[in-house]
């Protein structure tokens, strides 16, 4: 299966919707009709509405969110592959080479919580 984007999440989100009305959906998902509306233009949610939209779609978080899970104990576990994903808000002029930067920072850090708890 593809791997769905926040962006892409809006999409599917307003196709599954359909001839529905962003109020109705809004209260059945428990979000409110504005949030809704930014979340299906392309705005990233917050973890709580990103949460609430996932279990509505029927969706895995970790698909969208681009993170491997093992089965089984040790579930959570990095799989060998070594990745970070980041997610913008609208607007954001930061460069790609912060950006990678950035990842790598966060990847160091992970590796070395996981080492000191071990």
């Amino acid at each position: 299966m593809a791997r769905l984007s926040l962006h892409q999440l809006g999409e599917k989100l307003r196709r599954e919707r359909g001839s529905r009305g962003i109020r109705e959906v809004a209260a059945e998902i428990g979000v409110s009709p504005a949030t809704l509306s930014r979340v299906e233009r392309g705005n990233v949610p917050d973890l709580d509405t990103f949460a609430k939209i996932c279990r509505w779609l029927k969706v895995d978080p970790a698909e969208v969110l681009g993170v491997e899970v093992s089965e089984g104990p040790g579930r959570g576990a990095r799989q060998g592959r070594r990745e970070a994903t980041a997610h913008y808000r609208a607007g954001q002029t930061t460069s790609p080479q912060l950006a990678s930067a950035l990842a790598e920072m966060i990847l160091v850090a992970q590796d070395m919580l996981a080492s000191e708890s071990r």
